[in-house]
């Protein structure tokens, strides 16, 4: 069999199998706890597919969470890294010059929210965007103080932790973070931050919050002069998969530009195609100042980016550096992805295909009152268990078993939120595809039962 190819849907080992229960026995052994969810051990992968070592091949509805966008095995991708790799695979960016650093930043600026003059700065992953953002508004704007939001999730380090506030074993025990951090409630349409009843008209939901920051926080205790930026993902990655309201960011941009403060966006999960847009901001209308990028923009190839305004460049050599971001390879991987995602017409697919997943799963919860809700744009999508339709608890004991269950038919998939199922394939995926996950999820809601 060619090293690039599956032999196709294969469970007839029961996962994990003895070569797999070997590996996961050593990584016990050797590798630091961190968030390991599955016994997967990954051995190749071809489009939609994952083949472990014993050769159970599953269906893939994770992408690597939101990082292998193109499919896993791309030829073009492929090439372009190899090709990279022959030449030159490391030569610090920061420090000096390769054209490939630029062709990356020139197509990074193209596809970006913002029809303005921008600038490009490297770094190694999305927690890396976070922290030189933080920066970036702290240099351009001379205040120190930022807003978050409720749910969020931006990444492990003591920057981003301090803006990180979807599950409360993140921070636990990590404190003092990054001080100046104010969070606000994010406008769920779902799970109103505000109480079940009353304010759910969409308008409504987000006149409440953003009064909640004029109104409230800079009245009481928060001065707009001292606000650096607002530090916001525009849909909730870890925090749940929520949509916001339509006129949610919009409203907020126009709120910080009120008061001069910049509009950082988070797309760490959502760029590249993932939402049925480039990025996610644009089913907004909203061209933030300031874009945090990784996972998806190079493919798996450690890589993170922020794309910020010209005029937000730092004023000084030095202010911000490090020794790997864009190198490359990486930023081979990231021309390769992004000339994929225009060759393939992956923006189109994922909107098409996220359509008729949606379908699918809103199918689903027809016949399951377990499903409380299906949301989400594009091909990022979430399946949400709960207890009780209308008190809308989540049932996370059940999503878990669904997932446990999944993986043992070949699906897999990933959890978000308290009680929900994120769904994100790679973007390539096609209609046979989703059918073959969605008749394989409901085989095992019925088995979680």
């Amino acid at each position: 069999m060619p090293r690039n190819e599956l032999s196709g849907i294969s469970i007839k080992v029961t996962p994990p199998g003895k070569k797999s229960k070997k590996v996961i026995e050593m990584s016990n052994k050797y590798m630091a706890t961190t968030t390991q969810t599955l016994p997967v051990v990954g051995y190749r992968g071809q489009r939609v597919y994952i083949e472990d070592l014993d050769g159970n091949v599953y269906l893939d509805y994770t992408s690597g969470i939101s990082v292998t966008n193109v499919g896993y095995g791309n030829p073009d991708l492929i090439r372009k890294v190899e090709d990279q790799l022959h030449r030159l695979w490391h030569f610090a960016g920061t420090d000096f010059y390769a054209e490939v650093y630029v062709e990356a930043a020139k197509l990074l600026t193209d596809v970006t929210p913002g029809r303005f003059r921008k600038r490009v700065f490297y770094s190694n992953s999305g927690t890396e965007s976070i922290e030189a953002a933080i920066k970036i508004a702290k240099a351009y704007t001379g205040r120190n103080q930022f807003i978050g939001f409720i749910g969020a999730f931006h990444g492990r380090t003591h920057g981003s932790l301090a803006f990180t506030a979807s599950k409360a074993q993140q921070r636990k025990g990590f404190f003092p973070f990054m001080p100046g951090v104010e969070h606000v409630p994010y406008p769920d349409p779902y799970r109103n931050p505000f109480g079940i009843d009353g304010y759910d008209e969409p308008e409504e939901l987000v006149n409440r919050v953003i009064d909640y920051i004029d109104s409230y926080l800079f009245k009481t205790y928060l001065a707009p002069s001292d606000v650096a930026g607002i530090l916001v993902e525009p849909v909730l990655g870890e925090g749940g998969y929520v949509v916001p309201p339509k006129g949610f960011l919009k409203e907020l941009k126009r709120l910080g530009d009120s008061h001069g403060i910049p509009l950082l966006v988070d797309e760490v999960q959502t760029g590249f195609g993932r939402t049925g847009k480039f990025f996610a901001s644009e089913h907004f209308g909203v061209a933030p100042e300031v874009i945090a990028l990784a996972k998806s923009i190079a493919s798996g190839i450690p890589m993170g980016a922020v794309v910020m305004k010209e005029e937000m460049d730092f004023r000084e050599k030095g202010m911000h550096s490090n020794t790997y971001g864009g190198n490359p390879i990486a930023s081979a991987a990231c021309v390769a992805t992004i000339e994929t995602i225009r060759k393939q017409n992956l923006v189109k697919n994922s909107e098409e295909m996220g359509k008729y997943m949606k379908k699918r799963l809103v199918e689903l919860q027809d016949k399951h009152k377990e499903i409380g809700d299906v949301r989400g744009l594009g091909l990022m999508l979430a399946v949400d268990f709960v207890k009780n339709a209308k008190t809308k608890e989540a049932d996370q004991k059940l999503r878990d078993r669904v997932l446990e269950n999944a993986f043992k038919n070949g699906l897999l998939m990933l959890s978000t939120g308290q009680g929900a199922i994120r769904i994100i394939p790679p973007l390539i995926i096609n209609k046979k595809q989703i059918d073959e996950g969605i008749e394989t999820l409901e085989k095992s809601i019925r088995q979680s039962l």
